[in-house]
């Protein structure tokens, strides 16, 4: 073989290898372009330098605006909590001497600020009779039983 030949073998071997080399480079920068793209996200900023502070400054905003929720929303939060959740007294007892056991009831269902419903269930021997009374900070505007004091005590101490 003369040398033109080899050397055009050596020239067409090592174009080989730079094809090869070339596809190897192109399938590994396309998966740093991918990566790259995750990375970018919607940020609309094309250089890695300018992200750090666009994600700077939304993070800054998403604290901003829990901070604000914290402080704005969480004491009302609390507030409906409180006066949503209902604490419960119940008093059983025998509302009439000659009649069986206790089969009559007081219950109260009061808020923290002791507003809410008085029930009242009196047994007889032939009837049951029941009674709702509202409650505005502890007090009603119909007359409360010892029964029914006792059992928004009760409540209001069920904390």
């Amino acid at each position: 073989m003369s040398s033109q030949n080899m050397w055009i073998a050596a020239c067409g071997a090592g174009l080989a290898v730079l094809l090869i080399w070339n596809i190897a480079l192109t399938v590994r920068l396309r998966k740093w372009k991918a990566q790259w793209n995750r990375m970018l996200g919607d940020t609309g900023v094309s250089r890695l330098d300018e992200i750090l502070p666009v994600v700077h400054e939304r993070l800054h905003r998403v604290e901003s605006a829990a901070a604000e929720l914290r402080d704005r929303e969480l004491p009302r939060i609390n507030q409906r909590l409180d006066n949503i959740k209902g604490q419960l007294g119940v008093v059983r007892y025998n509302a009439f001497a000659e009649s069986g056991s206790d089969l009559s009831f007081s219950l109260a269902i009061v808020d923290s600020g002791a507003s809410g419903v008085v029930l009242t269930g009196i047994h007889s021997r032939d009837h049951v009779y029941l009674y709702a009374k509202p409650l505005q900070e502890g007090q009603s505007n119909y007359t409360l039983t010892p029964e029914e004091k006792q059992a928004i005590n009760q409540a209001l101490n069920r904390k």
